[in-house]
């Protein structure tokens, strides 16, 4: 064999060796390991850490559950190009106060920041007053300053009807809602917008604002919790706290949950919170008097221990309604 065609047999080689290798490129292309996606993002360990942190909402848990799988799955098609675009992520978190929203919010930045949906994953919250103006020329640079301290996370937007105003003519709301729909449609690759309030206020407001409501993806619907569940919550709250329960004070506890609920303007585990706080003040106020009186001697049982006669006193259980809530 001359040179020549020594040279052309190992040329026409390598041809071949590098057809082989784009072969088994291509072939490694069509898939993608959803396990590997899984350990990296490391989801498993934010949805543990909000069942840890929220009790029951069984049904919200599920939806978070839903749209994490959604997230990895189009993750997984982005990356073997089956995925035109970042698909539209912006929700409604919709339920009475106290139920988790906010904390629902925080875990799902999380989630979008570890699969690269956003760049920071932290959460802006705001009300209407940080995006509405009180004069013309007001709102616009309000807004644009909220927008831009959100970009690359979550922005959570509390009791969001608030910012349409219908009543009032000279109400500037609808310019902050005008460049909010602007940036959701533009900067979705780039900023998750959450609207969070009660659910019957939050459908009136959609219904006034197709364009805000035909950009919302996920729709989630957080449950009141149940007495039992609240006193869970309850014991959960105090064990934060350094604090505990006496068997009395449990059910203390569980007497002023089924009172309470049945009063305007409960807060779920708001309210629960509040309730343990002036607890807390009251049992302070117990070992101060007995210190004065002479017994100056306390025990860290004593310090960390709640009776039921630091919740009973609540005005709750001399039938106290409407802004009576100690």
């Amino acid at each position: 064999m001359s040179a020549t065609d020594t040279a052309g047999s190992t040329a026409l080689a390598a041809a071949a060796a590098g057809r082989d290798a784009a072969a088994g490129s291509a072939a490694a292309s069509t898939s993608v390991n959803l396990q590997q996606i899984l350990r990296e993002a490391d989801i498993q360990s934010v949805i543990d850490q909000l069942d840890a942190e929220l009790v029951g909402l069984a049904p919200v848990k599920a939806r978070i559950r839903e749209i994490a799988a959604f997230l990895v799955v189009s993750r997984a098609r982005a990356a073997l190009g089956l995925e035109a675009a970042t698909p539209s992520l912006h929700m409604c978190f919709s339920g009475n106060p106290g139920t988790g929203k906010t904390t629902v919010a925080l875990r799902m930045a999380e989630i979008l920041h570890r699969l690269g949906y956003v760049r920071k994953g932290h959460v802006i919250s705001v009300t209407r007053d940080d995006l509405v103006g009180q004069y013309i020329g007001h709102t616009a640079p309000k807004t644009k300053e909220i927008l831009k301290k959100a970009m690359g996370g979550v922005l959570f937007i509390d009791e969001a009807y608030y910012l349409y105003r219908p009543e009032n003519e000279r109400d500037y709301g609808q310019e902050a809602i005008e460049i909010l729909l602007q940036v959701m449609e533009n900067n979705r690759d780039d900023l998750v917008v959450i609207l969070a309030g009660y659910k019957d206020r939050m459908d009136t407001f959609f219904q006034s604002n197709p364009g805000m409501s035909s950009r919302i993806a996920h729709h989630i619907d957080f449950p009141d919790y149940s007495e039992p569940e609240l006193l869970q919550i309850a014991g959960k709250m105090v064990g934060a706290m350094n604090y505990r329960l006496d068997a009395e004070a449990g059910q203390a506890m569980d007497d002023y949950i089924r009172l309470r609920k049945q009063q305007p303007h409960f807060a779920n585990a708001r309210s629960i919170r509040n309730a343990l706080d002036r607890a807390r003040l009251r049992q302070a106020n117990r070992l101060f008097d007995s210190a004065m009186r002479g017994s100056a001697e306390v025990s860290a049982e004593e310090l960390s221990t709640l009776s039921a006669a630091d919740i009973r006193a609540s005005r709750v259980f001399d039938g106290g309604l409407a802004g009576n809530k100690k």
